[in-house]
């Protein structure tokens, strides 16, 4: 045999091994066997939404990392509260997760919850954090643009209808209020406690502009029935270009995000707790989920973080707005 055929075959094997390797570096042993069975997966919100868009996502990536299917179970109400009881319910086994977002540091920083969310429970991955914007029917000629919009709201202070969740003390709540401080206007916001249900009133004319996340409403802008007339950041994102943000109408305030993640109890033992942190990273990094992830946006901003990550998230989200509703008192 050749020298050259050999040298070939044997960098060949030792590409393999090498590969090999790698691959059994950067996989995790299951503790003790888990998981063994199916692990469900809470989502406090109804489907539709944003956090039921990105559990499934999640869902499908996560079943291929750990090999067990994962039971996706909505259970909507409360602003986020009554699926809570169910996550808090179930054996702090890791074979119950939660979703959820911003509004756990909400929920708990004005007092609807006892257990911290960087405490008691906390985020084992941060899988998404969004920008917010508002949007209006193309077809109003009453708001071409933001300025417009403006001018109308303080012409007509309270009667714009700005379809928005049901949680007052939520993120949404909390930056349209300071929106609206910041711009001189008063809009009437109107509850809603299912994404589609704004969705519906916005599209529907019941009401004339909605808060809302672009991914969550990206149908609605390829289809035609919404678009954006202001973007809640401090700079244009490539994105939205040709959608004002915060710095070019002159705005004050800084803006706070929606973030998503999945949470563990904090009984759940520590070695499960870390096998879920690996496989939930594996499942982000997959390309299935980056795909889902680009074509909500949210690609836009750096959005993962493991457990440590995540509750220094929440802890200064809840530091944030103990420190808001302390100044509004």
């Amino acid at each position: 045999m050749k020298k050259s055929t050999v040298w070939r075959i044997s960098l060949a094997f030792s590409l393999v091994f090498i590969l090999c390797i790698s691959v059994t570096a950067f996989a995790m042993e299951k503790p003790k066997g888990f998981p063994n069975r199916p692990i469900t997966m809470i989502v406090p919100y109804g489907a539709g939404g944003g956090s039921d868009q990105v559990s499934r996502a999640m869902a499908i990536a996560l079943e291929k990392v750990i090999g067990v299917p994962i039971k996706v179970v909505n259970k909507p109400g409360g602003s986020g509260v009554a699926g809570l009881s169910s996550f808090f319910m179930a054996r702090p086994d890791g074979y119950t997760i939660t979703e959820h977002i911003d509004d756990a540091a909400t929920l708990y920083a004005s007092g609807v919850i006892k257990e911290n969310p960087s405490e008691k429970w906390y985020p084992v991955c941060i899988a998404q954090i969004a920008f917010s914007q508002i949007y209006v029917r193309p077809n109003d000629k009453r708001f071409p643009d933001w300025a417009a919009f403006v001018k109308y709201a303080k012409a007509t202070p309270g009667k714009v209808k700005l379809a928005n969740v049901a949680n007052v003390g939520s993120m949404e709540r909390v930056v349209t209020s300071l929106l609206e401080e910041d711009q001189g206007i008063k809009m009437t916001q109107v509850s809603f406690d299912k994404p589609a249900e704004r969705y519906g009133a916005l599209v529907g004319g019941h009401v004339d502009a909605l808060f809302e996340q672009p991914g969550d409403v990206r149908p609605y802008m390829e289809s035609g029935d919404m678009k954006p007339i202001l973007t809640i950041l401090k700079e244009r994102p490539k994105a939205f270009s040709n959608v004002p943000c915060l710095t070019d109408i002159g705005a004050k305030f800084t803006p706070l995000y929606r973030f998503r993640g999945f949470f563990l109890r904090s009984e759940v033992p520590k070695d499960r707790q870390k096998y879920l942190e690996w496989a939930l990273k594996q499942a982000w990094n997959s390309d299935s989920f980056q795909k889902f992830n680009r074509k909500k946006y949210m690609h836009l901003i750096d959005s993962y973080r493991d457990i440590e990550g995540g509750k220094e998230l929440v802890r200064e989200t809840i530091k944030t707005y103990k420190k808001m509703g302390t100044a509004k008192k």
